[in-house]
């Protein structure tokens, strides 16, 4: 199968976890993903690759030793299967990179430096910017005629207000450790808030939006004219909204507590936080379908789980209304965001007062296009609004390799 030449070119997105490699080859332009696929299991005695081309999967169960023998998999089912990465005329290769820490504040071309610096911000992110920096280096061994660019989850809350960027801790330790509010999810932040005005008609100069990135990871922004001025995620993605395996917000002497009379050690405790808790901590299961099962069945347990988590929804909302002093727009995205009409109603119910109400008809059921779910009275506009971090990180490529 040979795709048609794209006359504007085409961006493939990259998106390197420390056992994966996620990739989509994507029309910047026109928004279509061309062909997309899977590589799991990277290290362990069998991998799996899936590769999707419109209505056809090719999946490959093979071991896959490392990122380079994965990447190289990947580039041969492009050849044998298609679309032929020659005719489809890639202009850039876009890299996901979660931290870009205070350096980054927008893509830009890989180079060496680029590598390093990636490298030295890991601490900031040691289970994430390492991975990446892997796939980084194997595209550009296996690519190396094609520009890579670098799209950090972080760059879009960079210049937040000091207000919401510092915390109120020893400035010196502050300043020597890089301490601050990063946020992250920034590239669908982003995204999500500048298509959704387009969306509504509005211009996004004039508009206020908070936008709720709920999936298994799970994160609140607020919007204003464009400009971020406040976030849910800190230092790392564990402060914030209750998630799937994460705590989100908690006290931070919950930490000493455990490990003066628990014996846990640093990192008991964070694999606790990051890991053990959230959905999964309070009801076993992490995934919110099994969560609305256990509900439906009466289990306790489950339904207050499911108010903490929405509960949690609810304070940022009014939060972020207070920021902006007034909210214009509403955004639910990502998989919870788009797909849990029970979560959506939940996270905004009682909020009338303050002109935000839910027509329960229009939020019905999973959502694959952007839609209203606001009754028309309602002073704020909800949405749900798919996000698509691959398209952005698509189009940000090419604004880098054209400038």
């Amino acid at each position: 199968m040979t795709a048609a030449p794209h006359t504007q070119g085409t961006v493939l997105v990259v998106n390197s976890g420390s056992s994966s490699i996620k990739y989509q080859l994507v029309d910047p332009v026109g928004g279509d993903a061309i062909a997309s696929g899977l590589v799991e299991r990277i290290g362990e005695e069998i991998g799996t690759v899936k590769h999707v081309v419109g209505d056809a999967t090719t999946v490959r169960e093979v071991p896959v030793a490392d990122h380079g023998e994965g990447l190289r998999i990947v580039l041969g089912l492009f050849d044998e299967v298609g679309p032929e990465l020659s005719a489809a005329h890639v202009i850039a290769v876009g890299h996901r990179v979660v931290q870009g820490g205070p350096v980054f504040d927008g893509p830009v071309l890989v180079d060496a430096e680029v590598e390093r610096q990636i490298d030295e911000l890991s601490p900031l992110a040691p289970l994430h910017n390492p991975a990446n920096l892997t796939g980084i280096r194997v595209a550009r061994a296996l690519l190396p005629d094609v520009p890579h660019v670098a799209v950090f989850d972080t760059a879009f809350f960079h210049h937040l207000p000091a207000a919401a960027a510092n915390y109120a801790i020893d400035r010196e330790v502050a300043a020597q450790h890089r301490v601050r509010r990063y946020g992250a999810h920034g590239t669908s932040h982003q995204f999500v808030s500048q298509e959704v005005a387009a969306f509504l008609g509005r211009e996004v100069a004039e508009t206020s939006t908070i936008v709720l990135h709920l999936g298994n990871g799970a994160s609140a922004s607020a919007v204003k004219g464009g400009h971020a001025m406040d976030t849910s995620m800190g230092l790392t993605p564990l402060e914030g909204l209750v998630m799937g395996t994460r705590t989100g917000d908690i006290d931070p002497a919950v930490t000493f507590h455990l490990m003066r009379n628990a014996g846990m050690s640093v990192d008991e405790v964070d694999d606790l936080l990051n890991r053990r808790s959230g959905l999964k901590g309070m009801t076993g299961q992490n995934d919110l379908r099994e969560v609305h099962r256990l509900v439906e069945e009466g289990d306790e347990a489950a339904r207050i789980a499911l108010d903490v988590y929405t509960h949690r929804i609810k304070k940022y909302v009014g939060a972020y209304a207070a920021v902006m002093g007034g909210v214009d727009v509403i955004a639910f995205t990502a998989g919870v965001g788009e797909n849990d009409d029970i979560v959506r109603a939940l996270s905004l119910a009682g909020l009338e007062r303050l002109g935000i109400e839910i027509d329960a008809e229009r939020n019905a059921g999973r959502k694959k296009v952007p839609t209203i779910v606001s009754t028309d009275g309602s002073a704020t506009t909800v949405v749900v609004f798919p996000t698509n971090e691959e398209l952005a990180i698509a189009r940000q490529s090419v604004e880098v390799v054209g400038a």
